[in-house]
């Protein structure tokens, strides 16, 4: 690995071996309110030309039990979330940049030839970082699957590796000025030329998407002013310590999390990786693991990563700004997939997911329904209707047929050890046993 990516690592590693890294309630405070974006005119031809969309698109959906890139699954329509991501650059008037893992890499070229672009799709590959014991902190070693021993360090990487791949100094050679930086599987977050246009007339070096935060996002990030020097942070859940949990949750007292869409200045970007040595200290994430992610019985292990919205405690006057809920849509789960492939959400002709109506909330048996092929297998002539939908629940072992309408708050359980059919066309509602 390059020398800069080595020192960050190892700063990481000093990092955690000091224990785990809390940010106290008593070292920050609220934000109250940041701009909020809702419309505006588009930025001009000239601006969206100095631009690039760079994906973050190193997953593999390991929670959802895949091996294949996350960017080549299937998101709604029958276009992949890579299909859909290029088609929003597109229509953008940007340039799209892919961040690929070591895992990702060469199914991700492999699609692109095969798509046949008119202009090649440039990519580039994240670090590789050692998985690490969880008591010394000493690599990982795994003789008879070595790759076992290995994981992305997060996609806070992102700014150090587009430094030492050379993809930095040739994009601003090039004239690119401007980056939008978001993950693959958040179909909501495209590079819109109006807030391209406020990222641009803003000033900043470095702005965060922020979503007003509801009770159901205790668990992500959160905006927070700190205290010793005014500079704006992202609090994550492990960086908060037990005693401080009651007002981390508390969507009153912090009213924003990050969407994780970012917009970034290049050439501010380049000043400060050049001012730490060729890294941003980002703050480490210590990630609890197995290292055979698909075999929650192989020895636990941890991975060092950092987040790459974090970059706003270190980029001097970086900034926030309050979007729409819709520009936040990952897809984390197989509930969220199945969501994603109903008819609440339509795609547009320039690939922007949009929602029909609010999405209701879906809870699928964990046992049943954890990987995409236990989804697949389930659905196997995709979701059911869920436009009239209020909620939907599913217990147990249940396989849907083609056609089948939910209306109103739905819940169906199949009996212990049944595996039972909806048939096709049925229009459910209220609780069902079966």
């Amino acid at each position: 690995m390059p020398a800069a990516f080595c020192r960050s690592f190892l700063r990481s590693r000093e990092a955690a071996l000091l224990g785990p890294a809390t940010i106290p309630e008593a070292a920050i405070e609220p934000v109250s309110e940041v701009p909020s974006f809702r419309s505006g005119a588009d930025a001009s031809a000239a601006d969206r030309s100095r631009t690039v969309a760079i994906t973050l698109n190193g997953g593999l959906g390991t929670t959802m039990g895949m091996q294949a890139p996350k960017a080549l699954l299937h998101a709604a329509e029958g276009r992949t979330f890579l299909d859909l991501t290029l088609c929003q650059a597109a229509a953008a008037g940007v340039r799209p940049l892919l961040m690929n893992s070591f895992a990702t890499d060469r199914a991700v070229r492999g699609a692109l030839e095969r798509r046949g672009d008119a202009a090649p799709i440039e990519c580039f590959c994240q670090h590789l970082a050692p998985k690490l014991a969880g008591d010394d902190l000493a690599p990982v070693r795994v003789p008879e699957r070595p790759a076992l021993g290995w994981c992305p360090p997060g996609h806070g990487d992102v700014y150090t590796a587009l430094s030492t791949c050379g993809a930095l100094d040739r994009l601003l050679e090039a004239g690119i000025r401007y980056a939008f930086l978001s993950n693959v599987d958040n179909l909501g977050g495209w590079p819109d030329p109006a807030l391209l246009a406020f990222f641009v007339r803003s000033g900043a070096p470095f702005l965060v998407e922020v979503v007003r935060r509801t009770e159901a996002d205790w668990k992500g990030g959160h905006l927070a002013r700190r205290r010793r020097d005014g500079a704006l942070i992202l609090r994550e859940t492990a960086q908060c310590a037990p005693e401080d949990r009651e007002a981390f949750g508390d969507a009153r007292r912090y009213g924003y999390f990050n969407a994780n869409n970012l917009w970034v200045r290049l050439d501010a970007l380049r000043a400060e990786l050049g001012r730490h040595g060729g890294f941003l200290p980002l703050p480490t994430i210590v990630n609890p693991k197995t290292v055979d992610p698909r075999d929650p019985d192989s020895p636990p292990c941890v991975h060092l990563e950092q987040a790459a919205g974090s970059a706003i405690s270190v980029i001097p006057g970086a900034a926030a700004i309050e979007v729409p809920r819709d520009r936040f849509a990952p897809v984390k789960t197989t509930a969220n997939l199945l969501v994603l492939r109903s008819d609440v959400y339509g795609i547009s002709g320039d690939g922007r997911v949009e929602a029909r109506r609010e999405p209701p909330p879906v809870e699928l048996d964990p046992e049943r329904y954890r990987f995409v092929n236990d989804l697949e297998e389930r659905f196997p002539h995709g979701p059911p209707s869920l436009l009239d939908c209020e909620r939907l629940r599913v217990e147990g072992d249940v396989r849907f047929g083609r056609g089948v309408i939910c209306r109103g708050p739905v819940t169906v359980v199949a009996a212990a050890g049944r595996s039972v059919a909806i048939p096709d066309g049925a229009q459910l509602t209220g609780s069902i046993q079966v």
